[in-house]
């Protein structure tokens, strides 16, 4: 056997040895131990983006142990907000939200304001994982003493809206930025979430990429306060003219929103700063239009309502999903009605019922 292998042919050549899995030269951060609220309240309102970033990042957390912490932190915070304006960017995808938001972030600076850009990104429904790569689009802004930007995963939210949004704006508030930029994945029927939390809705549109009047649901157009029409710049400024007239012609058609504002039709350019100007003078129009006939705060004290709703309906499903005895029950019926056992609306009037009596009642 061992004369046969030597006098073989077929040699084995050593292989190329592989580098380490793990680069040897990187150091790793040692994870921040958790701190009482007092810590993170006393760093946000001495303005400190990292323990900011630390509070933001137990306020969304999941874990059970960060909860009482990220509680406290936003009771204490919560007298020291609503001092900012809040605006809700959204549009079509392609339409260059987080470039636009780049330069107008800027131009908001240079108005001696400090802006908090809230860019939600969105999460794959197959891994859950998103690429939270906003920051790298916003070179400039991010890297400004004055800016802070914060992305966060979208989750399985409506809207696209982190599901911490409201109390991450608060957060913010609470270390003194001036506007708060919510950023949204796209657009469609749910993004009511971001208008039940922000003062104005921005609707970011293209030009000659279709039907304009077609291309977007007559409910979003209803809730937008100024509608932009972005990348007015070269060969495209006629287009973009054209549609920013045909959205001017369709809102005559809209009934106004509740606080009489009229909706603004304007164009910008996000590589040449055309219109940004006249659009931040837009919105300074708004908040004296909407201040001055008691319609901003009115609207603020609606958000609140439909925040303390909301955070009801979340917390009682997460109560019933935690649950030990509900979480065992789920499992059963789910094969009975993939096996067609019983039809998933009775299966859903069971469940319910059996919470109802045995963890409601008690």
């Amino acid at each position: 056997m061992n004369n046969k292998k030597q006098n073989s042919a077929l040699k084995v050549n050593e292989g190329i040895q592989q580098p380490p899995n793990i680069n040897p030269y990187l150091k790793f951060k040692k994870k921040n131990k958790i701190q009482s609220p007092e810590f993170y309240v006393n760093g946000i309102l001495e303005k400190d983006l990292s323990i900011l970033s630390q509070a933001i990042t137990i306020v969304e957390s999941n874990l059970n142990e960060h909860r009482l912490i990220a509680r406290s932190i936003i009771q204490k915070c919560l007298p020291l907000s609503g001092n900012s304006f809040r605006l809700g960017i959204t549009g079509v995808p392609g339409v260059g939200k987080s470039t636009f938001i780049e330069y107008f972030g800027q131009l908001i600076i240079q108005n001696n304001r400090k802006v908090a850009v809230l860019a939600v990104d969105p999460s794959s429904e197959r891994s859950k994982g998103s690429i939270l790569g906003d920051k790298t689009r916003m070179e400039s802004l991010s890297v400004n003493p004055n800016a802070f930007i914060r992305p966060s995963p979208s989750g399985c939210t409506l809207g696209g809206v982190a599901r911490r949004t409201r109390e991450t704006i608060i957060l913010c508030e609470a270390a003194g930025f001036d506007f708060i930029l919510v950023e949204t994945v796209g657009v469609g029927q749910s993004e009511t979430v971001v208008f039940n939390m922000v003062d104005m809705f921005l609707l970011l549109m293209l030009a000659g990429a279709g039907d304009e009047l077609q291309g977007i649901k007559r409910g979003i157009m209803e809730m937008a306060d100024i509608i932009a029409i972005t990348k007015a710049d070269g060969d495209n400024v006629l287009r973009c003219n054209l549609a920013a007239n045909e959205y001017r012609n369709a809102l005559k058609y809209l009934p106004l929103p509740e606080s009489g504002w009229k909706p603004q039709v304007c164009t910008c350019s996000s590589t040449t700063g055309h219109g940004l100007n006249e659009l931040y003078e837009i919105i300074q129009n708004y908040i004296k239009y909407t201040k001055t006939n008691k319609t901003f705060e009115n609207r603020r004290k609606k958000q609140a309502k439909h925040w303390m709703y909301e955070s009801m309906f979340d917390m009682l499903k997460e109560n019933f999903l935690t649950n030990t005895n509900i979480k065992q029950l789920l499992k059963n019926y789910e094969e009975k009605v993939i096996l067609n056992k019983i039809n998933p609306i009775e299966a859903a009037e069971i469940i319910l019922n059996r919470y109802y009596e045995n963890f409601i009642k008690k």
